[in-house]
């Protein structure tokens, strides 16, 4: 079900990745969608029920020059907010200015974040991959001083390393810390990409 209403990502859906004439994506989500049903595994059918979060992204590029991955965080806590937040990393490390953020009332409006006053994403520790030794953060400690947030992510299991096309992590996470000043929790998913191949020293 869509649970909240649509949230239009960047000015109006249009999400700008890099300063390229172009470089962006159509993007929105539904941040909160009630989902029920059935899993069966083996000889047992479980009922199942949860909420579940759809992005809708599309676009003709994904990194500009000296861009090399993403962090994205969509987290869902407790008492209804909603909060996703993307950073795009620069070949040295650090976020590139067009790396953005957006907070969901339980209501469904957007509170649009500016990234460089409102956003600080630091990692409190690393996984190192055993099929080559990449390294990846793993655990996150998220500041949003503007809104009195300071909450920390972390990875329900460590190995959520996806191998497709390529390889990436993206996995599911418990979220604690307070929100508005008042203790808070939640869960959510991250993706990290542009970490594989990534090792200590390099």
């Amino acid at each position: 079900e869509a649970g909240k209403p649509r949230v239009l990502q960047g000015q109006a859906g249009l999400s700008q990745k890099g300063p390229e004439p172009g470089n962006a994506s159509y993007y929105y989500a539904h941040t909160r969608m009630p989902a029920r049903g059935t899993v069966v595994l083996g000889a047992d059918t479980l009922t199942v029920s949860g909420l579940g979060w759809l992005d809708r992204e599309w676009s003709t590029s994904s990194l500009s020059e000296g861009q090399v991955g993403w962090d994205w965080f969509a987290l869902q806590m407790d008492d209804g907010w909603d909060l996703m937040v993307y950073q795009l990393r620069n070949e040295d490390g650090s976020a590139h200015p067009l790396s953005d953020g957006v907070l969901v009332s339980p209501e469904g409006t957007r509170v649009p974040l500016a990234w460089e006053r409102d956003i600080r994403v630091e990692p409190t520790g690393r996984w190192t991959s055993p099929r080559d030794g990449s390294v990846y953060p793993s655990g996150w400690r998220i500041t949003i001083p503007s809104r009195d947030w300071d909450v920390t992510v972390t990875p329900v299991m460590d190995d959520q390393e996806l191998v497709l096309a390529f390889r990436y992590w993206e996995g599911a996470v418990r979220v604690e810390g307070t929100a508005a000043g008042r203790d808070a929790s939640g869960r959510g998913y991250v993706e990290l990409t542009g970490y594989a191949g990534q090792r200590p020293g390099r």
